[in-house]
């Protein structure tokens, strides 16, 4: 039998053929099983059922998921219907949501779809490997997990642990930033907590993080844009810094150097828009009679020459410190 599948399924009224030319009944779109419509299940369990045959279940009316595991294709899956789906037939008990997984179910960080889940299991547990999973094995306790909208997961705390352990310092610090924004996390605590934590494996990293962590931080690229600064040797800026003119608001800047009237913004994707780009330059203009040095960085320059925007604001830090 020759089974052909169309993207977007089957035109209404066409069938699959067979070798001998005869006409044989295709799952078309419209013919999903209700059960099915919308969901995620066990392909080795709706077959059993009858409900689809194993033909049926390649077509493109499904998508996978993990092994065993599908989605009506026309279902949005999101990262965090990954992880309830991961929860529910994948993961045995005791294993967690982590790391940068656990960060976005908080909000805190971008996953994208098809990107692979972290998950933490216990050090003498045996699990893994499993596609589309990144396996972490370590030590926890009980209260190092909650449970969110039914989805067992790592706690802030602990997550900011993990992420310190498993990303370069500056993503980590970028999630860890954008945790303490939202009150998940309070920096000084985390500082606090490591420094209890001296000599377990890890904690150096965890402190290293936590220091480089600000709350005011307001994106990740102007998170990883300031901890390249500082690990660059030059002193911390302070976030998000309000000028002020006789008590009326000036300008507020990305990262700045109040004693010495420098400052640098940082033009994401939100610059691409001309009535917020004129804003923005209305708004810095106004800076030059308070005699502020502003230096701007793109994604582009960041990328590439970060070297030589280094270079420039050692210079203004210089000018002004004289």
């Amino acid at each position: 039998m020759v089974f052909r599948t169309y993207p977007g399924g089957y035109p209404q009224g066409l069938q699959a053929q067979t070798s001998a030319g005869q006409g044989v009944s295709c799952l078309f779109p419209h013919d999903r099983p209700a059960s099915l419509q919308g969901r995620v299940f066990r392909g080795s369990r709706v077959v059993a059922q009858g409900l689809l045959t194993r033909t049926e279940l390649r077509s493109k009316a499904w998508r996978p998921l993990f092994r065993d595991v599908y989605a009506d294709a026309r279902l949005e899956v999101t990262h965090r219907t990954r992880c309830a789906a991961a929860v529910r037939w994948v993961l045995p008990p005791g294993v967690a949501i982590a790391g940068r997984s656990a960060a976005a179910l908080y909000g805190a960080a971008s996953v994208a779809d098809h990107e692979p889940l972290d998950v933490l299991v216990p050090a003498a547990q045996r699990f893994g490997p499993v596609s589309g999973l990144v396996v972490h094995a370590s030590g926890f306790a009980p209260t190092d997990v909650a449970i969110r909208q039914g989805i067992p997961l790592t706690t802030p705390t602990r997550t900011c642990w993990d992420l310190a352990q498993w990303l370069p310092t500056e993503e980590a610090v970028a999630i860890v930033d954008r945790l303490a924004s939202q009150r998940l996390v309070v920096i000084s605590e985390l500082r606090a907590g490591s420094r209890l934590r001296a000599g377990n494996r890890g904690w150096r990293r965890m402190m290293r993080v936590a220091e480089l962590a600000d709350a005011g931080a307001e994106s990740a690229p102007e998170s990883r844009l300031r901890v390249r600064i500082v690990l660059a040797g030059v002193p911390a800026p302070v976030t998000q810094f309000v000028v002020e003119r006789d008590g009326r608001f000036v300008a507020r800047l990305d990262l700045a150097w109040p004693h010495l009237k420098v400052a640098v913004e940082y033009d994401g994707l939100w610059h691409d828009d001309p009535e917020q780009f004129h804003r923005d330059r209305r708004r810095l203009n106004r800076l030059l009679g308070e005699d502020w040095i502003v230096l701007h960085v793109t994604a582009k320059r960041f990328r590439e020459d970060f070297d030589g925007f280094l270079a420039e604001l050692r210079q203004a830090l210089r000018s002004r410190s004289r």
